[in-house]
């Protein structure tokens, strides 16, 4: 196993206008605000803050959950801007202390309805009362495990889905013919979802990320065994 990288100091990339972590960024927050929006309907949006806030209260509402999320900045990036965050209840589950307690004040600046778990993301028990949800993150994940930990994890994506829900993750792509990514999606599409977006930047690190849709039934998560480790 390699060593594992700083990866407080490796979120400071984001900042770095034209990097490839600041494009994956904001594909993320743009594929975040396309499925809000298919859940809550467009139409919506025009409503006053009181209809809003009534709409809320009436249920009406979406889960969200992001894996290894770091500083929650494409979750909450997306949620700071809307008038419909308050429909949004989110976990961010991230074991980095400092990460984490970035996330955690930002979302108290913007008075989210997210809560962040300091915990191991691959720990399958952590999941217990959390999962179904509407909308999952799984960025900057797959290119940091095994890949018999990848394939694990994805075949068992299904259970962390409502039907309908949204899935969102990243991967680099392999430089050779070989390309991982597409067993991914390959992997995806055995386990019931629909690929709704496949994007990637020819250059640097050669991110990509992927949109899914679950189009499967309701199955549950065997907690008695890991997700994934990072390896770096």
């Amino acid at each position: 196993m390699g060593e594992i990288r700083d990866y407080v100091s490796w979120h400071d990339e984001y900042e770095r206008s034209g990097s490839a972590l600041a494009w994956r960024l904001s594909r993320v927050r743009h594929h975040i605000g396309l499925a809000l929006d298919l859940a809550f309907d467009v139409a919506d949006l025009a409503l006053d803050a009181v209809d809003l806030a009534l709409d809320a209260a009436a249920g009406r509402e979406l889960t969200a959950l992001s894996l290894c999320a770091g500083d929650g900045r494409d979750l909450i990036g997306v949620l700071s801007a809307r008038p419909d965050a308050d429909r949004v209840r989110a976990t961010l589950v991230e074991i980095d202390p400092v990460l984490g307690g970035r996330a955690r004040a930002a979302a108290a600046e913007h008075g989210l309805r997210l809560r962040v778990l300091q915990a191991d993301a691959g720990d399958a028990a952590l999941y217990q009362g959390l999962i179904p949800a509407d909308l999952v993150l799984m960025v900057g994940i797959f290119g940091n495990i095994s890949t018999e930990d990848l394939e694990r994890t994805i075949r068992s994506a299904g259970a962390f889905c409502r039907p309908g829900a949204r899935l969102i993750w990243s991967r680099g792509r392999d430089e050779d013919i070989h390309d991982l990514n597409d067993s991914v999606r390959g992997w995806f599409a055995a386990a019931g979802f629909r690929e709704i977006a496949y994007e990637a930047l020819e250059r640097d690190e050669r991110p990509a990320l992927g949109v899914m849709e679950y189009a499967g039934e309701a199955v549950p998560l065997d907690t008695a065994r890991r997700l994934f480790a990072f390896i770096r």
